[in-house]
């Protein structure tokens, strides 16, 4: 009789504490929410300064004040980056990691508004990383929040990632083992939809190809001239017909940075920076080859000459669907969010501005099917993250739904409160998938088996950009 007595104290005993436990979750809960309008004001904020890749000053110093004002230890310019940071709190295992971006995109500037109408800048944060690189601080600090009700073990780290826009800032710290230590990395992406599914990206190569010519009065001395504007046309002429030769699935893409000043003056000078994607990095690799190729064609066939500078290279995406579980299942209880009528009527005149009749409201306010696999479209530099660490993700409805990335309606948003709600989505889901790592190592364990596996026993992290340093400039 003594021995069911025992049992059954013990039994009310975990009862206890399991309450408790979660009663001290949902407080965390209550504490990041009652600070959603203080972390509103930060990501607002960073929408108007909208700095570029490595040159987010403002933004990156806003976020790192944010965080030494919670205890958090800050190693500040990482990496050989000046506006790269690592915000530390606690110490010992596990190590957790909250990744946090903050860049915006040129040529998007675009006020708070339901039509198109640009706010006078030079950039806008049309991939919403204003509100990715708050929310994720907003979770740091509620996991150490956590830590501290609890007298937990663990650290909570978070890492302030600049140039996610093509300057490829994670990878320069993967390169520098910031995180050699780490036992999982989590991060999110605002969108226009709320999922936690895993995650795919595309790996990438970009360059920016310089032909230099030489210049001469194009009507009174063609005969003199080389035109660095015919080298650039001609590369382009050739990559265009590598479409029809290389896999569907990759992708090729470039701009003309530079083409001369004047017609009547054959340019001595011109450049051109392009992309190329695919789902395997070794495509990639070998796509980036052939466009080297051609460059060089093109400049013997035009009478000048051409050099490039390495600029981004990103991994893909591996995915860890023993995380990903656990950040759907989270997700499912935060949930969406809901529109007021005020921003019911701004949603639907963004929606009219794409060709819809209304906004989806309740696409914005319920979380996606879980789904194991993905159809990758864009890259991002968390790939080489996640060949390092344990890597998961998911995305918040911070946009009004059917709303493209990269594109003025995003922007729009992004300034709202929609915006902002959306990010608080992604701060709690966060948040808890950091406590619940935090409690159960075994846990860390499934999916660090999960990733060895995955990634493969004899892989070799060899970053797509090589070994130059950061490219500072590549947005002046």
């Amino acid at each position: 009789m003594k021995f069911y007595s025992n049992v059954i104290v013990l039994f009310l005993s975990l009862c206890f504490f399991n309450a408790q436990a979660q009663k001290k979750v949902a407080d965390v809960i209550q504490k990041l929410e009652s600070k959603a309008d203080a972390y509103a004001d930060i990501a607002q904020q960073i929408w108007g300064l909208a700095e570029m890749g490595y040159l987010e000053e403002q933004s990156s110093a806003l976020l790192q004040k944010t965080l030494e004002s919670e205890g958090f230890s800050v190693k500040a310019g990482v990496a050989g980056i000046p506006t790269a940071f690592v915000a530390e709190y606690g110490s010992g295992s596990p190590v957790i990691a909250i990744l946090g971006e903050y860049d915006a995109l040129p040529g998007l500037s675009q006020k708070a508004v339901p039509e198109k109408m640009p706010a006078g800048g030079a950039a806008g944060h049309a991939c919403g990383h204003h509100l990715f690189g708050t929310a994720s601080a907003a979770a740091a600090i509620a996991a150490k929040d956590w830590l501290i009700a609890n007298k937990g073990q663990g650290t909570v780290r978070f890492y302030g990632c600049p140039a996610e826009e093509g300057g490829s800032g994670k990878v320069y710290m993967v390169r520098e083992g910031l995180f050699d230590d780490v036992d999982v990395a989590l991060h999110w992406h605002p969108g226009d939809e709320n999922e936690a599914n895993a995650g795919a990206a595309l790996a990438n190569k970009s360059a920016k190809f310089r032909f230099h010519g030489v210049s001469a009065h194009a009507a009174g001395a063609p005969e003199k001239g080389r035109s660095a504007l015919d080298g650039v046309e001609a590369m382009n002429v050739m990559v265009n017909m590598m479409r029809e030769h290389i896999p569907s699935s990759a992708r090729i893409h470039y701009v003309i940075t530079s083409g001369g000043k004047a017609p009547n003056v054959v340019p001595d000078f011109a450049e051109v920076y392009y992309y190329a994607r695919h789902n395997e990095r070794d495509v990639v690799i070998d796509i980036f080859d052939r466009m080297v190729k051609a460059a060089e064609g093109a400049a013997l066939g035009t009478g000048t000459t051409v050099d490039y500078e390495m600029i981004g290279g990103t991994h893909e995406l591996l995915p860890n669907l023993t995380l990903q579980q656990l950040m759907y299942d989270n997700l499912s209880k935060v949930g969406g969010v809901a529109y007021t009528s005020e921003e019911t009527a701004f949603a639907d005149k963004i929606a009219q501005s794409m060709g819809l009749e209304r906004a989806d409201v309740k696409a914005a306010a319920s979380v996606k099917p879980y789904l194991t696999e993905a159809r990758p479209s864009g890259s991002t530099d968390v790939g080489d993250v996640s060949f390092a660490v344990p890597t998961v993700g998911m995305g918040a409805a911070t946009w009004v739904p059917g709303t493209p990335a990269h594109s003025w309606q995003a922007v729009a948003a992004g300034g709202t409160s929609i915006g902002n709600k959306g990010m608080m989505v992604a701060a709690k889901t966060l948040t808890l998938t950091a406590i619940d790592l935090l409690k159960d190592p075994k846990l860390i364990e499934k999916a660090k088996a999960e990733f060895e596996q995955r990634r493969g026993a004899d892989f070799t992290y060899t970053p797509l950009l090589g070994d130059r340093a950061p490219a500072l400039d590549y947005r002046k």
